[in-house]
């Protein structure tokens, strides 16, 4: 049963409003299965290249050439399960539903947090004088 155009209208505008409150959520829900599919293809395809030259390297006894097949194919395994760049607006969404460039960090001088061992001579002090009271 078709929606009608009042719910086609909420519909949409539910969608702007996910897609400018949590681009990155929008962006999940929106899926790219076709690059996967051709991800895992390529990537197949490069650790049997790989898998093939190993061979042939050890087969005539080429150990560069063996090297360079293992080589081939822990690249293409690292590809394949490594998780893909996200691609599209970087930055920061505002309330109208643009998007401005990441913020620069601040070049002032660097507050250093106290260390572990200042932290723990701190506790110390502190335990020792909750004690002598």
């Amino acid at each position: 049963m078709p929606l009608s155009e009042y719910e086609q209208r909420v519909l949409e505008q539910m969608e702007q409003q996910l897609t400018s409150d949590d681009p990155k959520l929008a962006n999940t829900f929106q899926g790219r299965g076709g690059t996967s599919i051709r991800r895992w293809l390529l990537c197949g395809t490069g650790a049997l290249l790989g898998l093939a030259v190993l061979v042939v390297g050890a087969a005539t006894s080429q150990a560069w050439l063996g090297v360079l097949g293992f080589i081939g194919m822990f690249v293409s395994v690292v590809l394949a399960f490594s998780p893909p760049r996200r691609r599209g607006p970087a930055g920061v969404v505002g309330a109208d539903g643009s998007v401005r460039g990441r913020p620069s960090p601040q070049r002032g001088p660097k507050r250093s947090s106290p260390g572990l061992l200042a932290r723990m001579e701190e506790r110390w002090d502190k335990r020792r004088d909750e004690r002598g009271q």
